[in-house]
């Protein structure tokens, strides 16, 4: 049995993407913050670990992958500052993006290469961001991040695929998750969401099996999954009437 290893499984992209490679036959290894909410990620099921562990913490997620084998990585945790301005951003809400977004991934896929590299084979998915290839205003230090690791995951590919290690960066547009919940309230977290066309986790995961489903020859080196319908800034669907 293959395993996958996913960072921020307790909720959005990362909770579907467990339960999706689960079903597909993977034993999969789910790291996240909230251990009651991987608990019940186990429950629903079986073939699921959970692994209730911060990424920021260096020391904990080495610990955690020493002893495994890991064939498919999927570093997804990742954290939105409070929108705004540049200008007037909180040094701290710029640690923390950076630590989350960035060195956390860049840490936790030095540990596992080693091991792919000796077996010949291994994949190592980066869920980046729309946001990292087009520029938007109050979101400068969090498109950096995304774009940190588009780049990171580029250069990764170029070192690692003469040893069967692919690489694929995964680029959504917008996609109904958590990843607003602390910055917005619930009245514009709907009007984001409105008409119903936003992407949904389970999309996400459903193309992330497709690609873990090519032969080894093939690598999907990035794949851009957006909304069919256009949305404006609010997030309503364009030309709607309502």
């Amino acid at each position: 049995m293959k395993t996958a290893f996913i960072t921020g499984a307790t909720s959005g992209i990362g909770r579907a993407t467990a339960i999706a490679l689960a079903e597909a036959g993977y034993e999969v290894f789910a790291t996240g913050r909230n251990a009651a909410a991987l608990d019940g990620l186990r429950d629903e099921h079986p073939s699921i670990r959970p692994l209730a562990a911060d990424v920021s913490d260096r020391e904990a997620m080495e610990s955690i992958v020493a002893d495994l084998r890991v064939d498919v990585l999927i570093n997804n945790a990742g954290v939105m500052p409070p929108l705004g301005n540049f200008a007037d951003m909180a040094l701290a809400d710029i640690d923390t993006a950076l630590e989350v977004n960035v060195s956390s991934a860049i840490l936790l896929t030095r540990a596992v290469i080693g091991g792919m590299r000796s077996r010949g084979s291994g994949h190592v998915l980066f869920v980046g961001s729309s946001a990292a290839h087009a520029a938007f205003p109050n979101v400068a230090v969090y498109s950096a991040t995304k774009a940190a690791i588009a780049g990171f995951a580029a250069a990764l590919r170029a070192d690692v695929s003469p040893f069967g290690i692919r690489v694929t960066e995964i680029v959504p547009g917008r996609v109904e998750t958590q990843l607003y919940k602390s910055i917005l309230d619930a009245d514009a977290r709907a009007a984001m969401y409105a008409g119903g066309v936003a992407l949904q986790p389970e999309d996400v995961a459903a193309m992330i099996v497709a690609v873990l489903s090519l032969p080894e020859r093939a690598d999907v080196t990035r794949f851009d999954i957006m909304p069919t319908r256009p949305t404006t800034p609010s997030g309503s669907m364009q030309g709607s009437k309502s």
